[in-house]
């Protein structure tokens, strides 16, 4: 068996580490994703579990829309996932929200933590319509909001309330809450 001597060794390590052309190639980390992104892809998969009532169907060439209040850098993110997709064969228009705005084309509303001051009074009209509240403030579901997010051991997880589908005359599939971290079945 034929030795190298020690220097010549560590030569051609250092050479191969120093040339990715030698046939050593650095390993590469997989890109963190943010927590922005992961809420975004959960929020544009939520509709995919729940059931409008029959009554609030719009026309397949009406646009599924999604609102989003007081995050811009959150609507930016979802309209990038959204692009090109469809939701119930209707194309996606995530659209800018402000708080006193009429809700009645939107299908999903998000309502970003800045606005957990106002939340209640921003959940109010939401109610009386079939539209899918979704927010990421803590204490969230009691005052209305049917899919909430939460962040448990540095994982976005979500709890969902019933309670407040049910007032809003939607039906979530029993696979999006076998996901959730918290499910509210009644009013608290």
């Amino acid at each position: 068996m034929r030795t190298f001597p020690l220097r010549t060794y560590a030569l051609a390590i250092l050479a191969a580490w120093a040339c990715p052309q030698a046939g050593y190639t650095q390993p590469t980390l997989p890109m963190p994703v943010s927590e922005l992104s992961i809420k975004a892809a959960y929020l544009f998969k939520f509709a995919g579990y729940v059931e409008w009532p029959s009554d609030a169907q719009s026309d397949a060439l009406d646009p599924f829309v999604i609102g989003v209040l007081a995050s811009d850098p959150f609507a930016d993110e979802l309209a990038r996932i959204a692009a090109g997709r469809t939701i119930n064969d209707r194309t996606i228009s995530v659209r800018r929200i402000k708080a006193d705005e009429p809700l009645g084309d939107v299908d999903i509303l998000f309502v970003g933590e800045h606005d957990r001051k106002r939340l209640d009074q921003l959940l109010v009209p939401a109610r009386q319509l079939p539209i899918l509240t979704v927010t990421e403030t803590v204490g969230a579901i009691p005052d209305g909001s049917i899919i909430n997010f939460t962040t448990e051991k540095q994982r976005v997880r979500f709890e969902v309330s019933l309670a407040a589908a049910e007032q809003s005359r939607l039906k979530l599939s029993s696979r999006l809450l076998a996901v959730a971290a918290r499910v509210q079945r009644t009013t608290e």
